[in-house]
């Protein structure tokens, strides 16, 4: 066990405290194996009789005896970086609390209790900003303290030969009262130093202020280092913090991505630098190159930057931001781990500078004899041995910090002159160099472009940074095998996203972001509309692993749900997140997609997945709103046709739904209906964050005319009594997409039923074959057209006539074969048939592959915007396949 004595060899002003105060000596000896805990701390204040004439002794002995504990522990080595700060933190808030409640009844009495409009009694609200508000308070720190309070007014009737006075007035006797009884220096020394420069308009400003003032001065003045101020802002004593922080939030984070904080930081990162620099400070472990701040900063950028989409990065504490960065690929784990142990070693030295003589240093020592106690305090042999091991540290921090903050902009772009000249001479040359193709077009987008009303009325700030882009756009284009359609792509984008100024940042501030984005637009024209659509999705390329990202769906349901959850009851927002959500999913699949890292199937798989899951959270929160809800979770059901009910979904597809209920209630069928009419308002309506899904409830019981919900009952005497064949062809692709899985395994055995009827074979094919002429009118390839357009999905021998095969035989064989029922996939039922006989086996391979084939086509052409068709000699011997097949189930039985 650590002697006293050794402890205090590190600490001359510990060991003069205890030398002074005997008892204290032998209560930090005997009580050094035991954290200090708050129950404790409060319970010595409490056990005190404080007044107003005995406050400041009381709170300074509080100081001194907590001090004395943390510090040997510390010095001990038995107490973590943790332990040290939250104690130092508790006797912060302890001495403000106790300090406003001893000193209000005074001010009470004499003047009488501060009123709001409405005659309820006003607080003092005091903000404890910087380390204090994030429970990091140093060994030898000052105080940032805030005072606000809630609502201008008087205070009531005064007592006898006094006075009322204004609510501000009061606030601010008791704040100066506060401030007295803290940072007085007396024989007792002081609790804290207070700092009262971060309130509105610094020292010039009023010592209070209202709520309704500082709203204002955020609205009006607020700059960005003062967003950075009140990250850690943390309200210590009064109530009403809810409407303190509905003030402060909007303030400090934006609705959207803000990566113009980044060059706000930068800025006044540079400030700090300077002034260190004038005053030689490169030894300052807090404020040099590689210091504490240098650490935090790279933690609060991220928070104003993503704050405010991602609630969590609100909190605090440094070390959390800086695992939840981590968390989220913002840091990688590396950087992240690097930081982390950097900024407890700088935080163990800083105390360790502080204990030598309880002054307020970041400061290296100069004299030897101190430079070794602090050595031997961080358990290091010699002082160059802790230098060496300092020196590692804050190099680590430069790089990352250069890392985040470089300025990319650094001197103009070689391309500079084809965008800031465009239209001068040489520049068709110029392009022709680079490998454009049409040389005239891409200088005329140039010229068009720069005398367009959206460039020329841009605000200076977002023209700055859009200069800055457009050389870089079109050197990226150049590099890719279509230059021009990407440029052409590309500067449709910035245009698209011009009045946002945090898109530009994001661009500007990462060039490998706007490298990804040439590469994305110049594969696929439906990526390039995408990113125009849903520009939020652009920060999605900032993540490293957007091309390794594996996709859980489990885990994606359950963080929904928590989102969801949270953002209870704000229907509104509910709904923006689930389109945000469904568009960061289907882009992070798109440019795996592009990558060529996922097959069509498995993309597919992966998009009704997404689809499912997402189906599965809209019935739950739109349950929610039912207000006369019968049952805590609804028996309910959406089954889904089409696309995703055979699990083919593409980026765009819409979805054929069918609501089903299987509950006897008496409000049952009229909730269920509410539930089913807000459900598809959940999916299908617009809103700030775009549409979930364009939806399509035909395939319901009785079509447009029909129930939006139907009783399984209902439904399954409408399968049997008065389907359509369409109607069963239809069912083939159906299942169970979200909600009830009781209501699912009911609607799977009507399924199962139905197509397990026994069928006349030429009444059904007399009746499919019908169907397909119709659909072959309607949307096939007419007239001349035939000989050099094949149309891949509707056309005879194309994607359609492979999806009815498959219909007809499970319709008129399922009686005889159950594995038909399967909902499968069209591939996996024609392999199905062919092992059971009911095609040639080699026939339906063919044409499984023909189906394949056309699936990857189809895709292929719609991420370029082209319609599915293709010229008929690309296609000729999978047409020929599924004729065969066609003729083979069609006209030989």
């Amino acid at each position: 066990m650590p002697h006293l004595a050794d402890i205090v060899e590190t600490s001359r002003y510990l060991g003069r405290l205890l030398a002074a105060k005997p008892s204290l000596a032998a209560e930090v000896e005997s009580l050094l194996q035991q954290p200090v805990s708050a129950e404790e701390l409060s319970a010595w204040l409490e056990a005190q009789p404080l007044t107003e004439a005995n406050l400041k002794p009381m709170l300074r002995q509080l100081k001194q005896r907590a001090y004395a504990r943390i510090a040997a522990r510390d010095l001990a080595g038995l107490a973590p970086l943790a332990e040290v700060t939250e104690c130092m933190t508790l006797i912060a808030e302890l001495a403000v609390r106790k300090a406003v409640e001893i000193l209000t009844p005074g001010l009470v009495e004499r003047y009488g209790t501060p009123r709001g409009v409405d005659g309820g009694a006003q607080d003092l609200i005091v903000i404890g900003m910087g380390k204090l508000g994030g429970r990091e308070l140093n060994v030898s720190s000052d105080i940032d303290l805030i005072f606000v309070f809630p609502e201008d007014g008087e205070t009531d009737s005064a007592p006898a030969n006094s006075r009322s006075i204004s609510n501000f007035e009061f606030f601010n006797r008791l704040g100066r009262g506060l401030i007295n009884a803290i940072a007085e220096a007396t024989e007792d020394g002081q609790v804290f130093r207070v700092d009262m420069r971060l309130r509105p308009n610094g020292d010039s400003g009023p010592l209070v202020c209202s709520f309704e003032m500082l709203e204002n001065y955020f609205i009006v003045q607020g700059r960005e280092w003062e967003r950075y101020a009140w990250i850690k802002a943390r309200p210590l004593t009064g109530s009403r913090h809810d409407e303190l922080e509905q003030i402060r939030l909007p303030f400090v984070f934006r609705k959207y991505f803000d990566f113009g904080a980044i060059n706000a930081m930068r800025r006044l990162h540079a400030q700090i630098r300077r002034e260190v620099a004038k005053k030689d400070m490169a030894d300052n472990i807090k404020l040099g190159p590689g210091g504490i701040r240098e650490i935090e900063f790279i933690a609060q950028v991220f928070q104003l930057i993503r704050g405010g989409r991602d609630a969590p990065l609100q909190i605090k504490p440094t070390q959390k931001v800086l695992a939840l960065l981590a968390e989220r690929g913002t840091l990688t784990p590396d950087a992240a781990g690097e930081l982390d142990a950097a900024y407890g070693f700088l935080r163990r030295l800083e105390h360790r500078l502080q204990y030598l003589d309880d002054a307020q240093t970041h400061s290296l020592p100069l004299v030897d004899e101190d430079r070794q106690r602090v050595a031997k305090a961080m358990g290091f042999a010699s002082f160059e041995a802790l230098l060496a091991e300092l020196d590692d540290h804050r190099a680590t921090v430069s790089r990352h910090f250069e890392q985040v903050f470089s300025d990319p902009d650094q001197g103009e772009h070689v391309l500079a002159g084809l965008w800031n000249d465009a239209g001068g001479d040489d520049q068709e040359e110029n392009f022709e160099r680079l490998g454009y193709r049409n040389p005239p077009a891409a200088v005329q987008r140039m010229v068009t472009l720069r005398a367009a009303p959206l460039y020329q009325q841009m605000p200076r700030d977002i023209r700055r940074r859009f200069d800055v882009l457009v050389p870089r756009l079109i050197e990226a284009a150049a590099a890719l095998p279509n230059p021009d359609e990407t440029l052409s792509r590309g500067i449709d984008l910035l245009e698209s996203i011009s009045r946002r100024a945090a898109y530009l940042a994001l661009l500007q501030q990462y060039p490998q972001a706007l490298q990804k984005v040439a590469e994305l637009v110049s594969s696929a024209s439906w990526a390039a509309n995408y990113l125009q659509r849903h520009p939020i999705l652009l920060d999605e390329l900032l993540d490293p692993r957007l091309l390794q990202a594996t996709f859980d769906w489990s885990v994606f349901r359950r963080q929904l749900r928590e989102r969801l959850a949270e953002l209870e009851p704000d229907t509104e927002q509910q709904m923006d997140v689930l389109r945000e959500a469904h568009h960061a999913q289907s882009f992070r699949l798109l440019t795996q997609d592009i990558a060529g890292l996922l097959t069509v199937e498995a993309l597919a798989d992966h998009l009704s997945a997404l689809a499912d899951a997402l189906l599965d959270a809209a019935i739950e929160w739109a349950w929610t709103k039912v207000i006369k809800r019968h049952v805590a979770t609804p028996k309910f059901a959406v089954i889904s046709y089409g696309k995703l009910g055979g699990k083919e979904l593409g980026y765009a597809s819409d979805l054929d739904l069918v609501f089903l209920f299987d509950d006897e209630a008496p409000d049952a069928a009229e909730n269920y209906s509410r539930l089913g009419t807000r459900l598809n308002t959940w999916l299908s309506a617009q809103t700030s964050a775009g549409q979930l899904f364009e939806t399509d409830l035909r395939l319901r019981p009785n079509g447009e005319s029909g129930l939006v919900v139907s009783s399984i009952e209902a439904f399954r005497k409408y399968q049997i009594e008065s389907a359509w064949v369409w109607e069963h062809q239809a069912l083939t692709r159906a299942r169970f997409s979200a909600g009830d899985p009781a209501v699912g395994d009911a609607f799977e055995r009507i399924r199962c039923e139905v197509l397990r009827q026994k069928r006349d074979l030429a009444t059904l094919s007399e009746e499919v074959l019908a169907m397909r002429r119709k659909m072959l009118d309607a949307h096939g390839t007419k007239g001349d057209q035939c000989e050099t357009v094949f149309d891949l999905k509707h056309d005879p021998g194309g994607l359609v006539d492979v999806e009815f095969i498959v219909q007809y035989l499970v319709l008129g064989y399922s009686h005889q074969h159950a594995e038909l029922t399967g909902n499968l996939g069209n591939i996996a039922l024609l392999k199905i048939a062919g092992d059971l006989g009911l095609i040639a086996p080699a026939l339906a391979e063919q044409v499984r592959n023909a189906y394949r084939d056309y699936r990857r086509m189809q895709h292929a052409l719609r991420l370029n915007g082209a319609r599915p068709r293709v010229a008929p000699e690309q296609v000729q011997q999978r047409v020929d396949a599924v004729r065969d097949l066609w003729h083979q189930v069609f006209e030989t039985r």
